[in-house]
């Protein structure tokens, strides 16, 4: 099981790297592979409860890869961890099947607790370079993790995630329309902008009415005025 694993990276590697030239050269030259098969073998003495071995060899891998994959982490087959400096994968983590991992990704979990507290990848998942994902909670197959992006809460399937915190742009590669907060932001400056108006139509009312008090207490003075002059 741990050689059929190890083939599919290989030839997952070879399919989706243009600058693979053949599975020789990724077998013996690619660290991405190097971590996977190490980690294969790391996560079978796990599995035996065998903890001390199993990390010893985490270790090792980690030395020579740059690439720290906790022996605990379960990972599908046909994965390809690309350049892989800087990427680690917690203990609680699961990646499935044909995910694509860029260098500086990290598989996070948050929190001192124990149990589930990192997250799980479905098939067919791209995390771009330098991005993180922390937390307990899935990734749907087919998602697109961009570069950078740090993500926090759960992704449907299909989906491509931007930013920090990423939020979903595209729903199988189709734009969706802009965000809820996004909407309800510009609702906001609507109605703010509709209260501005009613608010200045106010003043203008009660400039006038002011202007015209003023000029009813003119005109009443001028009258006592002339009432007295004629006393």
């Amino acid at each position: 099981m741990i050689l059929k694993d190890i083939w599919l990276d290989v030839k997952a590697v070879k399919a989706r790297d243009p600058a693979a030239r053949n599975a020789l050269e990724v077998l013996l030259l690619y660290q991405g592979v190097h971590a996977l098969i190490w980690h294969r073998f790391a996560h079978w003495f796990y599995r035996h409860k065998l903890f001390f071995i199993a990390r010893l060899i985490s270790q090792l891998a980690r030395f020579f890869t740059l690439i720290e994959i906790h022996p605990g982490a379960t990972l599908g087959h046909g994965i390809l961890i690309d350049h892989g400096s800087g990427v680690v994968i917690g203990e609680t983590a699961v990646v499935g099947d044909n995910c694509t991992i860029y260098q500086g990704v990290t598989l996070g979990g948050v929190g001192l607790n124990k149990g589930k507290r990192h997250p799980t990848l479905g098939s067919n998942v791209t995390v771009g370079a330098g991005a993180k994902i922390l937390g307990s909670f899935e990734v749907g197959d087919n998602c697109t993790i961009a570069a950078n992006a740090v993500l926090l809460k759960q992704l449907d399937n299909d989906v491509t995630a931007v930013g920090i915190p990423a939020r979903p742009v595209k729903i199988a590669g189709v734009p969706i329309p802009k965000m809820k907060e996004d909407v309800i932001g510009i609702e906001n400056y609507c109605n703010m902008e509709t209260r501005i108006k009613e608010m200045e139509q106010i003043i203008e009312e009660l400039q006038k009415a002011v202007q015209n008090l003023r000029e009813s207490k003119g005109h009443l003075v001028e009258k006592e005025a002339v009432d007295g002059s004629e006393e």
